[in-house]
């Protein structure tokens, strides 16, 4: 069995069980679906996020096997691509209490807390303000040079997000017009290689850029992330990699016009 626990949680949780403790939680649920639930309570006066996995069972297992993708067996993911990006300098959240155990990984249990990101506004809440109450071009640049920062050290890491969209960057200054501060949460499905192949980053680009659709962003602002991504003159990256910036837009396309099909934009 492997355990962490911070500071907090150690004095919490002194000579109990992990695993028991985590099942006792109780607050406001997110999600409790197929072996995981997610959930928001609070200790000590702070809020935390509680992650659980159940095990995911062979047959779940089997078929991402069967697709090519590797299956995510629990909290453990999380907890190794916080750490990578932590290390990568990419703001990220704070692990307060890590467990798993189980040799065999459809029964294997797991469980991750989070510190809270609060207060914070999503970048997709913050955008949906800016249609009635535009930013300033410093707050925008500013916001805009940071997510970009954030996604070179990303790839750079040899992390992929997979669910890489605007409402997972929690900003924390809301009214800052320089040094924004943004955490990057969500990363249960990351995966860490490493060197990113070349799909992973295509789909997190494009997933980036599908979600950024509805913010007021110029052709001028689209160019500076590619430019600043790169690290590059546009000529030269364009010339280089041509390829994947034409297929970012397909693909951004693609997933915007299937968001309007099931009406899920907001």
């Amino acid at each position: 069995m492997k355990v962490f626990l911070n500071a907090t949680f150690e004095q919490l949780w002194q000579g109990k069980d992990p695993f028991e403790q985590a099942d006792a939680i109780s607050g406001d649920v997110y999600r409790e679906l197929d072996g995981r639930r997610t959930l928001r309570f609070e200790a000590n006066g702070r809020g935390y996020f509680l992650k659980q996995h159940k095990g995911v069972g062979w047959k779940e297992i089997i078929k991402n096997l069967l697709s090519l993708r590797l299956p995510i067996l629990g909290a453990a993911n999380e907890k190794n691509a916080v750490e990578a990006l932590t290390n990568a300098g990419v703001g990220t959240m704070t692990v307060a209490a890590f467990a798993e155990r189980g040799a065999n990984p459809a029964a294997q249990e797991s469980f991750i807390i989070t510190e809270a990101v609060e207060p914070s506004i999503s970048l997709e809440d913050l955008a949906i303000e800016w249609r009635q109450s535009p930013p300033s071009l410093k707050q925008k640049r500013a916001l805009l040079n940071l997510v970009c920062d954030m996604t070179r050290k990303m790839h750079d890491a040899g992390v992929n997000h997979r669910d890489f969209y605007i409402c997972h960057f929690l900003l924390r200054n809301r009214d800052c017009d320089a040094d924004p501060d943004l955490t990057l949460i969500d990363l249960h499905r990351a995966l860490i290689h490493s060197h990113l192949p070349y799909r992973w980053r295509l789909k997190d680009l494009a997933s980036l850029y599908y979600s950024a659709f509805d913010v007021p962003l110029t052709k001028t602002d689209r160019l500076r992330f590619i430019r600043r991504y790169s690290g590059q003159p546009l000529r030269k990256e364009f010339g280089a990699n041509q390829r994947l910036w034409h297929e970012v837009q397909t693909k951004a396309d693609l997933l915007y016009v299937k968001a309007q099909r099931k009406g899920i934009l907001r």
